[in-house]
């Protein structure tokens, strides 16, 4: 599979990276202070925060991923599309409790909000986790990739992980959260145009459609489970832990993981950041319907040519599924249009490992780094801090990425596993915050350690239960023991403005009403959709 590619296609990818650089120079010019640098002066429009959120979202891991899971996986198929109902759900719970309150706070760094309403040691043990779980996911990430184009261009891994890597790290540190976002959403639009040609061409070589879905058994093209609980049944991709678990998963990454929140932080107002949160939970159904689509088409593919399965590289003697779409870009499309979705490969990637080490940086800064000063620094000089620690970061996870070559293959697919043992506990956090007076920094955190301890407990003593569910039982956990352990301590902070009904109208807005009850709907559409698919 290796060294695929001509010159044509180097052109077209060598004229892509060098044009990063080039916009990145042009951002950088409007910055002059460390707001600039990681929240854009909040001067960004809620379209290209949301494009730019997706984009985020849908990395390499999900485009390779995702196909191979619907085309390829025992259990697979169309019931990867349930993982979207919770999504609309998510963004109008965030929209109504989280959002506003962070905006309101003029926040950087989303953990600052567990300081003034707890303590400094919350924010501080919140703020490493994000950084520890997302440098760790994002070498697995850039591993992956460099993978793909090591095989695909015949370069070495090395060089693989410093293309992807360098170039990235570029204009990240160039551009900050400015390059980042107006990146995403050009990498965002190349990777929808490459996936729409490719799926175009193989509903003309497959017969659409109707030909594609026919050739199909039925359990490959299953789009909704409600017979299955995941509540020890072994069924993890049932409807109701994709549903429940789901929501409890999205609320807490879109609305609690700083590489997300620090986006939406971005917006001019706080009606356009609900407007990025809104539209995201519009547009990224679609999307991911795209490219499982595209994994089923694949399937069909294999279906009608057999040698395909077995020109896939191999792992431990077994083909590797996850690069059945290089692959087929190879095989599809014509050089420099294979340059075009190496591209797209690119792309996936370069969004998901720009706006984590720009995340990275803004919380080891406003963290960390900035209460080791006395004083004021001038804002020349916090800006080229904030470039130095975003070089730092950049360069610690790209060196991640040599050293979990014999793990990756597992994290890869137990990396959602991994996210799900902290992101209901976090969420129950920012919860006991927001939602209750009594609520203090002792029983934060022995609810952080009691909802992680109980999924762990889960995942090694109940293997059967849907992991989906460690979202859910991991915040009730925290909830319960965060708010007993804080009524047996008793003290708490009573700092006005950090409660959600402190926010008053904010949180009232009738202009939204609709919008809440469109993202409802839309849910109820993507059920629909689902179960259209399934009678195809």
């Amino acid at each position: 599979m290796s060294a695929q590619i001509g010159w044509t296609d180097w052109l077209v990818i060598g004229l892509y990276l060098v044009g990063l650089v080039l916009l990145s120079l042009y951002l950088s010019r409007s910055q002059h202070s460390r707001s600039d640098y990681y929240v854009g002066n909040h001067g960004i429009g809620p379209w290209a925060i949301a494009i730019s959120t997706m984009a985020t979202q849908c990395s390499t891991s999900s485009i390779l991923g995702a196909p191979a899971f619907v085309a390829f996986a025992a259990g697979g198929g169309l019931v990867w599309l349930q993982y979207e109902l919770a999504v609309p759900l998510a963004m109008i719970a965030i929209m109504v409790f989280l959002f506003p309150a962070f905006y309101r706070l003029n926040l950087i760094s989303v953990y600052e909000y567990l300081e003034r309403r707890f303590d400094l040691k919350t924010r501080l043990i919140l703020s490493g986790i994000f950084q520890f779980v997302r440098a760790f996911a994002t070498a697995v990430t850039v591993y992956g990739i460099s993978l793909v184009i090591e095989l695909i261009t015949g370069l070495p891994f090395f060089w693989s992980v410093v293309l992807i890597g360098a170039i990235t790290l570029l204009y990240d540190v160039l551009g900050g959260i400015r390059a980042v976002i107006y990146s995403d959403v050009l990498q965002m639009l190349i990777l929808v145009v490459v996936l729409l040609g490719l799926l175009a061409l193989l509903l003309a070589d497959l017969g659409g459609f109707s030909g594609i879905f026919s050739a199909l058994p039925s359990g490959r093209v299953k789009s909704l489970d409600f017979a299955a609980t995941g509540l020890g049944d072994g069924q993890t991709f049932a409807f109701w832990p994709m549903l429940i678990g789901g929501f409890f998963l999205y609320v807490s990454y879109y609305g609690c993981d700083q590489s997300q929140v620090q986006r939406e932080l971005c917006s001019r107002n706080l009606n356009d950041g609900r407007k990025a949160l809104f539209l995201n939970g519009i547009l990224r159904f679609p999307f991911v319907l795209l490219y499982c689509l595209l994994g089923v088409a694949v399937a069909a593919f294999a279906l009608h040519n057999p040698g395909f399965i077995d020109s896939l590289p191999k792992d431990a003697g077994q083909p590797n599924y996850n690069l059945a779409v290089p692959l087929m870009m190879t095989k599809m499309l014509p050089h420099g249009l294979i340059g075009l979705g190496m591209v797209a490969l690119f792309a996936a990637a370069m969004s998901s490992l720009d706006s984590v080490i720009n995340s990275l940086s803004a919380t080891t800064m406003e963290d960390f780094v900035r209460r080791f000063k006395k004083g004021q620094w001038q804002q020349r000089t916090e800006l080229n801090l904030s470039r130095l620690v975003t070089v730092c970061w950049g360069v610690l996870t790209l060196g991640f990425a040599f050293f979990v070559g014999r793990i990756a293959d597992t994290v890869l697919e137990a990396i959602n596993m991994i996210g799900s043992l902290i992101n209901g506990p976090v969420l129950a956090v920012f919860a006991l915050g927001l939602l209750t007076r009594r609520a203090n920094g002792n029983g934060a955190v022995a609810g952080l350690l009691g909802g992680f301890g109980l999924n762990l407990y889960c995942w090694v003593a109940v293997p059967t239960l849907s992991w989906l569910w460690w979202n859910a039982f991991g915040f009730g956990c925290c909830f319960l023991v965060g708010y007993l352990v804080s009524l047996i301590s008793g003290k708490r902070n009573t700092e006005h403005g950090l409660y959600w009904h402190s926010l008053g109208e904010q949180q009232n807005d009738k202009r939204w009403k609709k919008g809440y009850l469109l993202l409802v709907l839309w849910a109820l559409v993507i059920l629909l959709v689902a179960w259209g698919l399934e009678r195809l």
